[in-house]
């Protein structure tokens, strides 16, 4: 390009000169690929080219608009911006990547009530109104104990629901060691002021005795609080304050117990390199008067914020106005009915996130044995490597899951990366040591086609 292209003026003509939509709906390059598109697509089409061409000149970047600017805004419209993507992190629950992959069991209930009418707030055995509630109740109350059960839009929701219902004006106990920050900068404090209860910090940070809980109640307290550090670990010299010592004080004191317990664990979780999480169902044999805890962790659901317990303080949250604020919707229901079921089944195998954590360090080294396979197939040398994955969505901080990952030398890995993103099916890896990391922990036998698919283009797309 020449040098009055790149002066300010060159910029400046270039930006005159951009067409209007008029112009590029009636230029005959574009006439027959525009001409079997809806108008409003092409129209918005067109708008997005020229803004994109516009961004790049006043970025510097001079080259001129070209049909080729509308393909590829065409190409941007109908490409959803949410969809699937593989996961090569080794995170099993992911949450930039939507946590809980879902059991096929849950994705066929949503499927069906999603197509048409449901009975989602309709007794069929009545013909009138019903719960929208009632198809979890049971099934939580055999898989907990509790004796109710209500479900909100995430464990957040949950948190402040119960603190507002059963706290709003009155004080509440809790350790400074359990005031945690959840994801996105939220602040347990922050909601549980927000819920208008008034907090009362016992103990120190990294030691919280029984006593410091006795000495905190007054006649204006309304709940003692336990928070599950589910996002990360105290470790060296720490006390704690057990949940059933807490509810035995509780009980002598007339004041109910509310265990925020988080990751949502229903079941013993055992594998290689998973540490020990309490479930919720021991949460109610210690004696928790409430739980909270999330759908999308290791119960495996999608995202929820369930809340168990008994039935007199669960019929207080439920009247409570938040209640209808944070309801859950149809689909959001069925895939919880239908990952419970599986709970109830003995089938918990079947829920993905059990799976993928659970799984042994020969099946997953056999597997980047047959993408590394692949990848040769294609061209690329890729080393398969021992690699240590995640749990990931603030559960179990500590840990290591002994993985297998294919490991690729590029010249630049993050453009590498870009490149893998930029496939049909983007892949997520990571970089590690200067090498583009590809765990296999969750990637199904279709996945490892379209991985070394991907790689093999983006290997391309690298060279000169």
């Amino acid at each position: 390009m020449g040098a009055a292209s790149n002066s300010p003026d060159g910029k400046n003509a270039l930006l005159r000169g951009l067409p209007s939509i008029e112009q590029l709906l009636r230029r005959p390059s574009l006439e027959s690929r525009l001409a079997n598109l809806p108008h409003a697509r092409a129209v918005a089409a067109l708008r997005l080219a020229v803004e994109r061409v516009r961004a790049r000149l006043l970025a510097g970047d001079l080259r001129p608009f070209e049909d080729a600017d509308v393909e590829a805004a065409l190409a941007s419209l109908a490409t959803p911006n949410l969809r699937r993507v593989i996961n090569a992190t080794g995170v099993v629950l992911h949450t930039n990547l939507g946590r809980a992959p879902l059991a096929a069991e849950a994705v066929e209930r949503v499927v069906a009530v999603a197509r048409g009418y449901s009975n989602l707030e309709y007794d069929l055995d009545e013909g009138e109104r019903g719960s929208r509630y009632a198809p979890l109740i049971g099934l939580l109350r055999t898989l907990t104990g509790a004796e109710d059960a209500i479900v909100v839009n995430n464990c957040a929701g949950a948190v402040l629901l119960v603190l507002a219902a059963l706290a709003s004006g009155r004080e509440c106990v809790v350790s400074r060691g359990e005031l945690v920050e959840i994801g996105g900068g939220f602040r347990i404090p922050d909601v549980m002021r927000q819920s208008g209860a008034k907090l009362v910090e016992v103990g120190t940070t990294n030691r919280t005795r029984r006593a410091d809980y006795a000495n905190a109640l007054s006649p204006d307290t309304s709940l003692i609080v336990k928070v599950h550090r589910s996002n990360f670990a105290l470790v060296g010299f720490t006390e704690e304050a057990a949940l059933a010592e807490l509810t035995e004080l509780g009980r002598s004191r007339d004041v109910p117990v509310f265990q925020d317990l988080g990751s949502g664990a229903l079941v013993p979780l055992t594998g290689p390199g998973l540490t020990p999480e309490p479930t919720v169902g021991q949460a109610i044999r210690d004696g928790a008067d409430v739980v909270a805890f999330s759908g999308d962790k290791l119960l495996g659901g999608p995202q929820a914020g369930v809340i168990v317990g008994r039935s007199d303080l669960l019929k207080r949250i439920k009247s409570h106005p938040l209640t209808r604020a944070l309801r859950v919707d149809k689909m959001t229901v069925a895939a919880l009915e239908a990952t419970l079921e599986l709970y109830r089944d003995g089938r918990a195998d079947a829920v993905p996130t059990q799976s993928l954590l659970t799984q042994q360090p020969a099946l997953l080294q056999a597997r980047a044995e047959r993408l590394a396979a692949l990848l040769v197939a294609r061209g690329v040398e890729g080393r398969v490597v021992s690699v240590d994955g995640q749990v990931g969505g603030g559960a179990m901080p500590l840990s290591r899951l002994p993985s297998f990952a294919c490991s690729l030398t590029v010249e630049a890995p993050k453009v590498f990366l870009e490149r893998l993103r930029e496939a049909e099916v983007p892949v997520i890896g990571r970089i590690a040591d200067d090498e583009v990391v590809l765990d296999v922990r969750c990637l199904s036998e279709e996945d490892l086609g379209q991985v070394a698919q991907a790689v093999a283009a983006a290997r391309s797309g690298s060279q000169p």
